[in-house]
């Protein structure tokens, strides 16, 4: 990954944890690392412990962001959500899988959130 991409990427992230605060989640951790993988932010918003991932274009041509989260990375985000989720001694809360797609630039974000967007 080329330096500007990480900076739009960690751009994108910062505007879609604002984006999740305003709408209500609490956020509990960003950029969490399990031994297999990563989940950009984890939060709790109406009851639930959610897992999102974030997703930042700066343009479609080759698909939205959200087309980004296929059912690989999909499976890969569950494994992650299983890890916190034991390592925390969370148990029978609901748990929700949420995707931001972001596209646009810096100054003019567009920021979709989809709540539920997938389901393991």
């Amino acid at each position: 990954m080329t330096k500007a991409n990480k900076s739009f990427g960690d751009a994108g992230e910062a505007a879609a944890v604002a984006r999740l605060k305003k709408l209500g989640y609490r956020i509990l951790k960003t950029n969490y690392k399990a031994p297999f993988g990563e989940i950009d932010v984890i939060a709790e918003h109406e009851g639930a412990v959610v897992f999102v991932e974030v997703k930042a274009r700066s343009g479609t041509d080759f698909g939205g962001p959200l087309l980004a989260v296929h059912p690989q990375k999909q499976r890969k985000i569950a494994q992650v959500a299983q890890y916190f989720l034991t390592k925390n001694k969370i148990g029978s809360r609901e748990t929700r899988f949420d995707v931001v797609g972001i596209t646009g630039n810096q100054d003019d974000w567009t920021i979709e959130v989809v709540k539920g967007a997938f389901r393991i």
